[in-house]
């Protein structure tokens, strides 16, 4: 049929004036999208949702599956990080201690008891956001931890800079901490309250390999961590150096020391007081760069004391000679 025809060779002609020099056009739209992204690396392919929820188990919280102390950190970038409070008994001791809260979850038709009660209500009198959020929302927030229906979003702790630490107009006789391969939140926690306590400044810590300012640590510190500042270095060998330069004594604490405590000298000078961890120590360049090294004296019968009760040991000593 003449239409038939007529349609057949319309398509071969459209067809092939398509063609005729589009080549060159199609070339240029293929240029540069480069090979098909791995599996892993797709969004939306189940083997990056493995791979996810992989590197969260792997970089979990500072607890296990129970009730109580739960804790993990959600990356925010490479600086900062929020934490998820999750579980009853925790929740209602962050709320106590004042810990910084940006949200509280609370799931959908909770069982109450005193505890969720308590919470709501410090919740309420602080003007925390509160919502109300599916079970399922939940396990995902706290990435399958038991919360039993209440979670807490800690926003991340803004840390200050050790050169903030070098204040002249600092009221009284500067005395810093810092902390070497410390790695326990209590720890850090009962420094900063120690440091408090004893008319101290502030408390340094390093970027790597190094306890950060958790809510477990802020629990511990029992609203010190409200007062006191926590900084935050790139290098601790470095920024001793920068105190050294700006006129601090640096003191290092340990068993093998060059003058026990009660002996001190240079308690009246300005200070940061050097605490290493309890099974390695001072870092030998930490160790290098120490002004001197002072070891607590005690009784045969104990190897060592932690690191948060050396701490406050040798700030109640130093705080002592400074008010004679």
């Amino acid at each position: 049929m003449p239409g038939n025809s007529q349609r057949r060779g319309a398509i071969r002609k459209s067809s092939k004036g398509a063609t005729v020099g589009s080549g060159g056009q199609r070339r240029r739209g293929l240029e540069g999208k480069g090979p098909t992204p791995k599996a892993a690396d797709r969004e939306y392919h189940p083997a990056h949702k493995r791979a996810t929820s992989a590197a969260k188990r792997s970089g979990g919280g500072s607890a296990g599956p129970g009730g109580r102390g739960q804790a993990r950190s959600k990356s925010r970038g490479s600086k900062a990080s929020s934490e998820m409070v999750y579980g009853r008994n925790s929740v209602v001791e962050a709320l106590r201690a004042d810990v910084p809260v940006a949200t509280m979850y609370i799931a959908t038709r909770i069982d109450t008891d005193d505890r969720v009660r308590e919470a709501l209500k410090i919740a309420t009198e602080r003007g925390l956001a509160i919502l109300e959020t599916p079970r399922g929302e939940l396990d995902r927030l706290t990435d399958g931890g038991v919360h039993q229906g209440m979670a807490l979003q800690v926003p991340p702790y803004e840390y200050a800079h050790p050169n903030d630490l070098i204040d002249p107009e600092m009221p009284g006789i500067p005395l810093v901490v810092a902390l070497d391969g410390i790695t326990d939140p209590r720890n850090l926690g009962a420094i900063v309250r120690s440091v408090a306590a004893f008319g101290g400044h502030g408390v340094v810590v390093p970027e790597r390999r190094s306890v950060g300012m958790t809510a477990s640590a802020w629990k511990t510190s029992a609203g010190a961590a409200a007062r006191i500042p926590v900084a935050r270095a790139s290098n601790l060998t470095r920024a001793l150096e920068e105190f050294k330069k700006a006129g601090f004594f640096i003191l290092g604490l340990d068993m093998d020391g060059d003058v026990e405590l009660p002996d001190l000298t240079l308690a009246t000078e300005p200070l940061v007081i050097v605490t290493g961890s309890e099974g390695k120590g001072l870092s030998r360049l930490v160790r290098e760069t120490c002004d001197q090294i002072v070891s607590i004296p005690m009784s045969s019968a104990v190897e060592s004391l932690n690191a948060g009760l050396a701490t406050g040991v040798t700030l109640y000593e130093i705080a002592r000679q400074r008010r004679r």
